[in-house]
């Protein structure tokens, strides 16, 4: 009869632990910048995922483009690229992973040099852990560079598009 009373309050912990789990998990986002997050434990598998706008999240500089700017063929050498990266009209990568330029192999660029594109406009898509992520246009404007080649590694706040 001493057990009996455990049983019931067995069920009762588990669904607190995954509670606690999932305020976890969502700290974990907040700290990482990431997306969503999947985690499978002891056959309990759990997705935490939020939805934000890059574009809000991005603050607009507005300053004077320089005299002259690199063609977009040109490789970028590690030296511009820092000089790239302060461009007010640079886009940087919000996380690391996996550029693509394409929904799909052999499809149709998301954007050209000379493309025009409005804000929350694809640019790119980066995947990261399995999850491809678009990442949106923060103003509207010329697709002047495109700075990353497709499939190509990306890190966090490294630029991948000039918008003029």
């Amino acid at each position: 009869m001493a057990a009996s009373p455990k049983e019931p309050s067995a069920p009762k912990e588990k669904p607190a632990d995954e509670r606690e789990l999932i305020r976890e998990l969502a700290m974990l986002l907040d700290e990482t910048n990431l997306t969503e997050i999947e985690i499978e434990r002891a056959g309990l598998r759990l997705r935490v995922a939020r939805n934000i706008s890059i574009a809000a999240a991005a603050p607009v500089s507005y300053h004077p483009a320089p005299a002259a700017a690199a063609p977009a063929s040109a490789p970028v050498a590690a030296a511009t690229s820092a000089d790239i990266s302060k461009h007010p009209g640079a886009v940087p990568s919000p996380m690391v992973g996996t550029a693509y330029l394409a929904s799909e192999p052999g499809a149709k660029p998301f954007i050209d040099v000379g493309s025009k594109v409005k804000v929350g406009d694809t640019l790119i898509i980066i995947e990261a852990m399995k999850t491809m992520n678009q990442i949106p246009s923060t103003r509207a404007g010329t697709v002047t560079q495109i700075l990353v080649e497709d499939g190509q590694p990306v890190e966090f706040g490294e630029p991948l598009v000039i918008i003029e």
